[in-house]
């Protein structure tokens, strides 16, 4: 069902874009408009794999927030002298949010038989979580050497309310570095634009003087070398906004959640943005 569901929100974005260049061949192929409405139909044929993207780090961060409520609650159950399989047997009708089927598999597991120790390492791959899987294998170690599991969960649940309380630590820390990046990006296409609109047709129109006053023996033909000077500029202009926005964004992402992978949408949002004003305001 999950299959079909993906597959039918790929067809809706290619559709979309198929529509959309079809419209934009058709009735903007001459005008100013046409590539940002190309680069508009790319974006939303894209859109629906960069929104599972998205999806996929919300429900990430949620199976962290509600493992931390698992591991408290098998705490007290611990506490309280029962077992491990019986407190996650007795969690099986609790609501965990995105982590509520993980919970139900595990217990319907051990329920099965499974040893408790391959329920939870099957629980951490099916989660697909870093911080998951690492506490996943201290409460299985710990539990082969016998130790005191009350404590152990304890121990296990400080430590994920530590990571937790870092990150959001460094969000915050970073948030104006974050915004200092959006606006520095964007003064930099501000400055691109103001050398391609402003300040290139001087240079053309200076090289036209001079390619004109000179008859044969110049370096360039009359009316050669700005043309091909002012092409040059563009493709450098274009190619510097988009490595400026493609490493803006990915270090945006590893100053407030630390992890390069958390900056493709910073990076996806700069450089979408920054070419949509570019194509329409100096289209090639």
């Amino acid at each position: 069902m999950i299959d079909i569901k993906i597959r039918k929100e790929f067809l809706i974005g290619i559709i979309a874009f198929l529509i959309l260049v079809s419209v934009d061949f058709t009735l903007f192929f001459r005008t100013r408009w046409f590539w940002s409405l190309l680069l508009l139909s790319f974006v939303l044929g894209g859109l629906p794999g960069y929104l599972m993207y998205l999806k996929e780090n919300k429900r990430q961060k949620e199976i962290e927030a509600e493992f931390l409520e698992f591991t408290r609650a098998l705490v007290e159950g611990v506490k309280s002298g029962v077992p491990i399989p019986q407190s996650i047997l007795n969690l099986r009708d609790k609501d965990f949010g995105a982590l509520t089927n993980h919970v139900k598999k595990l217990a319907y597991q051990i329920e099965w038989g499974v040893p408790v120790k391959d329920g939870l390492d099957l629980f951490a791959r099916d989660t697909d979580n870093k911080v998951i899987r690492r506490s996943v294998g201290i409460i299985t170690q710990a539990e082969q050497s016998g130790g005191r599991m009350d404590d152990i969960l304890e121990s296990v649940a400080d430590s994920v309310v530590s990571i937790e309380r870092l990150k959001e630590e460094r969000r915050s820390s970073t948030y104006s570095q974050i915004v200092q990046g959006y606006i520095v990006f964007f003064i930099f296409i501000g400055v691109m634009l103001m050398l391609e609109v402003k300040l290139m047709p001087m240079i053309q129109d200076m090289m036209k003087g001079l390619t004109g006053g000179v008859s044969g023996g110049g370096f360039f033909e009359a009316g050669e070398a700005p043309a091909g000077t002012q092409l040059n500029f563009k493709r450098i202009f274009l190619s510097l906004i988009i490595v400026q926005g493609v490493f803006a964004g990915l270090l945006i992402g590893k100053f407030s959640e630390g992890k390069i992978k958390y900056g493709i949408k910073h990076s996806f949002a700069l450089v979408v943005i920054a070419l949509l004003i570019i194509l329409t305001v100096a289209p090639p």
